[in-house]
């Protein structure tokens, strides 16, 4: 499957005038970090699209992994993947997480980075 590359949420450009493409696993990582990054109900035709990563921030800490782990699924709900492991981690205000995929014929990791992260709910 051909996709369009991005970063940065921005469509690369190829330098010929058009957008540069991504295949096989890179478009498969890809994917899965848009679905990740989106907010769940952003695009209103498409309103299982994303996750809802944005609201971590809100639960109690010691609920954000177990919580993390559900939207992850939840994002990534009929694609051709198999998640092996997310993993949450916070640093100084800040959340990663991090998602080992497995499909055919391939393997890899996504990370999403969020932002605004308190234990103000502890």
């Amino acid at each position: 499957m051909v996709e369009w590359a991005m970063k940065d949420g921005d469509l690369v450009p190829n330098g010929a005038g058009g957008f540069a493409q991504v295949r096989g696993e890179q478009a498969v990582l890809q994917r899965a970090l848009f679905k990740l990054m989106v907010r769940r109900g952003s695009f209103p035709f498409l309103p299982e699209l994303g996750s809802k990563l944005y609201t971590l921030c809100r639960e109690k800490a010691g609920a954000r992994q177990s919580l993390c782990a559900q939207y992850v699924a939840q994002a990534l709900e009929g694609e051709d993947v198999t998640i092996t492991e997310v993993t949450y981690t916070e640093t100084a205000g800040q959340a990663r997480v991090d998602v080992c995929l497995e499909w055919q014929g391939g393997s890899g990791t996504v990370t999403a980075r969020l932002g605004g992260v308190t234990d103000e709910n502890d």
